[in-house]
């Protein structure tokens, strides 16, 4: 199939050998303003007047047509369209031959917008990790200088209360880099999935006498266990991840008892395959309408205060990597229901 010059994301304008615009494609009369009619036939520089960021005129200062021979273009960098509205433009030489004169000049240009939010992005994720570490290592730091100055004036009680709150701390640090770890793996997809066969419904159970040991009174909790659920073949530490997050969340910041269910199920995208669905929900407030497109988004909190905010997007993440789907909606006792979805796999699936 022949890829149109519409059909392409990025803008494309391409000049012959005399400089003369003869492709400008739709997306180039988005990002410019410039329309097609208006580009076409005229000279190079006229259709894209670009500067550079001193104000200099860029084809000036390249002369594409005119410039030494061994040149094959410019990489991209950012320039300006009139009214300063900020581009990235690339430009490719095309040659018949080794030094001959230039046959076409090819420009793709690219609005700056994704690359700013993925800057702010950036930015608010390094905002937030030095917050975030600030904290546990003050304690820290103030806890052990405390110690190593005055040791001898401590009770025994009172050494183990400091050594447990800088424990505490420590764990803080390591749980906020396994964070930052798994964000990276998922952003470039390279979270590895090491499957094992997955007894779901003890993994739940586990969870559930976690949270009662921790204090939380077993009424709190309510189960809907499958009697027979398809055998699973899914990463045990990162499903482990899973279902600690969405029961913390559902614990902390819900209300009520909190219901979870494991149930076989088709898959969505496989009507005809086998799944397992795990389905936590809470009888608190529930998470607003509006908010419920962003809440598997970096720094999503609600109105919770406290927190990095990326837990949910390392859970999708992980949901994902297994080829599965996750959902969030409201339950039917007004609470949050999130629910998972997981494909059976099978060991040949064990690459």
């Amino acid at each position: 199939m022949d890829v149109q010059p519409d059909d392409l994301p990025d803008g494309l304008v391409i000049a012959d050998g005399a400089g003369r615009v003869v492709c400008f494609n739709a997306a180039a009369v988005r990002i410019t303003g410039r329309s097609r009619e208006e580009a076409l036939g005229s000279p190079l520089h006229t259709a894209l007047p670009l500067e550079d960021l001193d104000g200099r005129r860029w084809w000036q200062l390249t002369d594409p047509y005119g410039g030494p021979a061994i040149r094959n273009g410019q990489p991209e960098r950012n320039l300006l369209l009139p009214g300063g509205h900020e581009v990235l433009v690339a430009a490719r030489y095309v040659r018949a031959r080794p030094r001959g004169p230039v046959e076409r000049v090819v420009v793709t240009l690219r609005g700056t917008e994704a690359r700013r939010r993925t800057e702010r992005s950036h930015a608010e994720l390094i905002a937030t990790v030095a917050h975030e570490l600030r904290s546990p290592l003050t304690s820290v730091k103030g806890f052990t200088a405390t110690l190593l100055a005055k040791w001898e004036r401590f009770t025994d009680d009172q050494k183990r209360l400091m050594l447990e709150t800088v424990n505490a701390d420590a764990n803080r640090v390591t749980r906020l880099i396994a964070e930052l770890l798994d964000i990276s793996r998922i952003d470039s997809g390279r979270l590895e999935v090491r499957r094992q066969r997955l007894d779901m419904a003890a993994a739940v159970r586990r969870h559930l006498e976690a949270h009662v040991a921790a204090g939380r009174p077993a009424s709190r909790f309510k189960t809907g266990i499958a009697d027979k659920l398809p055998d699973l073949w899914a990463d045990p530490d990162k499903i482990d991840q899973v279902l600690a997050n969405l029961l913390e969340n559902a614990v902390r910041h819900g209300e009520g008892t909190v219901t979870i269910e494991v149930q076989p199920t088709s898959f969505p995208r496989d009507p005809g395959g086998t799944a397992t669905a795990v389905t936590v929900s809470d009888e608190g407030p529930g998470i607003p309408e509006e908010s419920m497109s962003r809440v598997f988004t970096r720094f999503w909190r609600g109105s919770r205060r406290g927190g990095t905010g990326l837990g949910l997007y390392i859970v999708k993440g992980i949901v994902e990597a297994h080829g599965g789907v996750i959902t969030v909606d409201r339950a039917p006792e007004g609470g949050a229901r999130f629910r998972f979805i997981l494909p059976v796999g099978a060991p040949a699936f064990m690459a």
